[in-house]
């Protein structure tokens, strides 16, 4: 370093200048980690040509590190305001909790529980089961499993299949997400994957020949829940399958990803399968995901015969993907909410799914009616469509209403939307910024509202941009 470059302060004489004022209880050692930090940052500062900060500056700039670090909502992932109409958007964290399995879970990670203690004996008991109690009465089955993830599930029944093999019809051959194939995860189980069938067309008898000479001892359906094929195609009747895959004593496992407990038709959008339905059609276990349509966390779930699930249950990596106490307290209480029939009102992917387009006109009028007169730009209500997402229902859409901002350059807004507090994520269409209200919690309308307004503040400067 030139000895005429400004230099930073040594590390001992910025914690004298911070010692003063730390925050009540720092440690030492994490007082000394974060001062060193900052050093490293003004040395990068000032060897890019930057004045030096100044000791007392730099001593601020260590305190504030410290004060974020033990702020919740700073620690934390970036709150986020779903404006993009689509309801399980992956890329979001896909299913909000209701408020009851936010405060389930509270409670659970705050102190100790009966996770697995039986209190009448005093000594270890059945690990929690009040999730999988709900399961058994919501789809029908004989016994249910919870791990952490729907592919977790999906392998664990494969597994079932030992070095045997496993029948898929190619046209279920998929890709789930994140890459990951159901080729591979049949491979990775040990099984060997058996593909009957053609792409757009297999039928129940295409089974019957693998499965007889003893290829095959498992049938996988899997639904293709990311996707949907049209024209000329056939799919096999799941009563069907079931037939064939039984005559010859095999086990018929449904992956239908998506976890619908409700119908979905009555809300415009085509039927998508629930687990009840597929275990009376002869389907031994059936797999779903406790974050997409069923609107909990971040789930895995077998349902179904009872003496298959107890096999699960003993296989050594069943304990390498169980969930914890968080988890199973959120799921049980968003699993209670169906059992109490409020799934439409209080679990919020199925109050968005339900919303009319009526309560959303009268939403987006409140926030136009709060916005100031003096924001130079166009904000209207407008018709928009949305789509569930997170690898549901492909191709369908719900009605939706939200606000159509024009008169400023819609990549400029959309960036400054995004970097506020909380972010606000829209989609822009035809030279406009779209916010779809659907997505956006009634309780967070004027949050929004604010949002915009600071956002619309600062892009257009004052005056209409256009461009």
């Amino acid at each position: 370093m030139s000895p005429h470059r400004p230099r930073p302060p040594s590390v001992e004489r910025l914690l004298v200048a911070v010692r003063r004022d730390a925050p009540a209880g720092t440690g030492a050692a994490a007082l000394a980690a974060v001062a060193r930090e900052v050093v490293a940052d003004e040395r990068d500062r000032l060897a890019a040509g930057y004045d030096p900060a100044g000791v007392e500056v730099l001593a601020i700039d260590v305190r504030t590190r410290l004060a974020a670090f033990a702020d919740p909502l700073r620690s934390g992932l970036t709150p986020v305001l779903n404006a993009t109409g689509v309801i399980l958007h992956t890329n979001l964290g896909r299913a909000p909790w209701p408020a009851e399995a936010i405060e389930a879970a509270i409670h659970a990670a705050a102190g100790y529980s009966l996770l697995e203690f039986d209190r009448d004996e005093g000594r270890r008991g059945p690990r929690f089961r009040v999730a999988e109690a709900h399961l058994i009465a919501l789809t029908g089955a004989e016994d249910a499993l919870v791990t952490v993830n729907n592919a977790a599930a999906l392998a664990l029944a494969v597994g079932l299949a030992g070095r045997h093999g496993v029948a898929v019809s190619r046209g279920e051959l998929v890709e789930i997400g994140g890459g990951v194939r159901i080729p591979e995860i049949v491979r990775r189980t040990g099984a060997r994957l058996v593909e009957v069938g053609t792409t757009n067309r297999t039928r129940a008898a295409d089974f019957d020949a693998p499965l007889a000479d003893g290829r095959a001892t498992v049938v996988l359906r899997v639904h293709p829940s990311n996707f949907a094929q049209e024209g000329f195609v056939e799919v096999p009747d799941p009563v069907e399958v079931a037939r064939v895959a039984h005559e010859h004593g095999a086990i018929v496992i449904d992956d239908l990803g998506s976890g619908a407990l409700l119908e979905t038709a009555p809300y415009g959008l085509a039927h998508e399968p629930m687990p009840s339905e597929r275990l009376a059609a002869g389907a031994d276990l059936v797999t779903f995901s406790g974050d997409k349509l069923l609107g909990g966390p971040q789930a895995g779930i077998i349902v179904g015969r009872a003496d298959l699930i107890a096999r699960i249950r003993r296989d050594p990596l069943a304990r390498a993907v169980r969930p914890e106490k968080v988890i199973l307290a959120a799921l049980a209480a968003t699993l209670g909410l169906y059992r109490a029939g409020l799934a439409t009102t209080r679990i919020p992917v199925w109050r968005m799914i339900a919303a009319t387009t009526d309560d959303l006109l009268v939403r987006a009028a409140g926030i136009v009616a709060v916005m100031p007169d003096a924001i130079p730009v166009h904000v209207e209500i407008a018709s928009m469509t949305s789509a569930v997402g997170g690898g549901s229902l492909p191709g369908e859409t719900l009605e939706s209403v939200g606000l159509r901002i024009e008169g400023v350059r819609p990549a400029a807004l959309a960036a400054r939307l995004r970097a506020g507090e909380p972010a606000v994520i829209g989609r822009v269409e035809d030279g406009a910024v779209l916010l779809d209200l659907r997505t956006v919690d009634p309780g967070d309308d004027l949050v929004l509202a604010d949002a915009l307004e600071r956002a619309l503040g600062h892009a257009s400067g004052g005056t209409p941009t256009t461009g």
